[in-house]
């Protein structure tokens, strides 16, 4: 059997390319919750992107995993707007989160309404946040959002139905909530990284 041999005059000399990890992006938004953070590239929230958070239906416990971001992020320079939310948001229960309520602007809209207001508060780099539950949007008003999040430094959080997931979404980040064994978020996309392998149950150990 022949001697093996060593790579390393190889590399030294650079005649082998030598593949490196591709760097994760920075500057997430610290999400509160350090199972999240731990599974995204960027540490947190996209700081200047669309998230889209795929639900089994409304009012299942999913603003529980954003509001710990928006009470950092609703200022009063920089409200975070919620558009079109399927209920009032709870003044207790959000406030208990750490969201200065002063500083949440409610908009009340239907149809493609709903899709305007959030694009326009994203573009005008006034917002803190804005958050948004569409129903329908197709792949030109995902992508319409997601330059206007870039283009106004501002993260948008899309809330949807999860029927949606296998559809093809410009989102830097897609996460989804699962019921099944237990309540756990599933991430499904995430810009400048591969998506975990396992899902998540949120938990507050280690924050």
């Amino acid at each position: 059997m022949a001697e093996p041999l060593s790579l390393t005059p190889l590399l030294e000399s650079r005649q082998v390319w030598h593949g490196r990890e591709r760097p994760a992006p920075a500057g997430g938004i610290p999400s509160g919750w350090p199972a999240l953070d731990a599974a995204l590239p960027q540490g947190g929230w996209p700081a200047h992107a669309l998230s889209e958070l795929l639900l089994p239906a409304d009012g299942v416990g999913e603003l529980a995993l954003v509001l710990p971001a928006l009470g950092r992020l609703a200022t009063r320079e920089r409200p975070a707007l919620v558009v079109a939310p399927p209920y009032l948001p709870g003044v207790a229960g959000w406030s208990a989160r750490g969201v200065d309520m002063r500083h949440v602007l409610v908009v009340r809209a239907a149809g493609s309404e709903i899709l305007w207001a959030m694009e326009q508060g994203l573009r005008s780099a006034a917002c803190g946040a804005v958050l948004g539950w569409p129903g329908e949007a197709d792949d030109r008003a995902l992508r319409r959002l997601q330059v206007a999040a870039d283009t106004g430094r501002t993260p948008a959080f899309l809330f949807r139905d999860r029927r949606h997931a296998a559809q093809a979404s410009p989102a830097a980040l897609r996460i989804e909530l699962e019921t099944r064994p237990q309540p756990q978020w599933r991430v499904r996309k995430c810009r400048g990284g591969q998506p975990p392998a396992q899902a998540f149950a949120l938990s507050r150990a280690g924050a």
